[in-house]
């Protein structure tokens, strides 16, 4: 991640362009993200299928006009901007299969590999998960259980740790570990009939 100063430096910024809608501040805020948010982005992409035709700048850039361009959140932190660019990645994932594959529900488009969510199940190679079908079971889990299908998101989506994940939502690195296993299980179970 950034250095001390850095991250000082993008929190300022943040609260800047956030609260009072300051442009330029998110102008200067750019140069300083936007290197992290295609990180997260390039582990997004590196799930999904070989042609796709998002980009991974382009998925970042996209990203990051969501995120400042929203002048009603409060930031606390970069570490709380980096979980919501995962979020934003999500939804431009999801529109994006949504639009590409209008009509083509199980055609193997818009596909991630089942293993890339951190060994979800034992697999016996790659497991592809449709992303529309990914996105429909993080909304049922989201019912029963809030927390974890924010805890998928986070790691999965926005390619954060368990530390970073518990900063973020002001509990444990022991709670997240045994809700990511309890959400792994989840969906495995929910998603294994759908990809046969």
């Amino acid at each position: 991640m950034q250095d001390p100063m850095t991250a000082t430096s993008v929190t300022m910024l943040l609260q800047q362009a956030g609260s009072g809608g300051d442009r330029e501040a998110g102008e200067r805020l750019a140069p300083l993200v936007l290197a992290e948010l295609r990180k997260i982005a390039e582990r997004a992409m590196a799930r999904e299928r070989k042609d796709h035709t998002l980009q991974p700048t382009l998925l970042a850039d996209e990203a990051f006009m969501k995120l400042v361009g929203q002048d009603n959140i409060d930031w606390q932190s970069r570490t709380q901007f980096y979980a919501y660019a995962a979020i934003a990645i999500r939804r431009i994932l999801v529109d994006h299969a949504r639009a590409h594959g209008a009509g083509k529900r199980g055609g193997g488009h818009d596909r991630i590999a089942m293993e890339s969510m951190d060994q979800l199940g034992d697999t016996d190679g790659p497991r592809p998960i449709d992303v529309l079908d990914l996105d429909e079971a993080l909304e049922s889990l989201a019912t029963l259980d809030q927390r974890q299908a924010r805890i998928v998101e986070l790691k999965f989506f926005g390619g954060m740790s368990i530390e970073q994940i518990a900063h973020v939502m002001g509990v444990s690195p022991r709670t997240v570990n045994g809700d990511w296993a309890m959400a792994r299980a989840w969906l495995k179970a929910r998603l294994t009939p759908r990809m046969e």
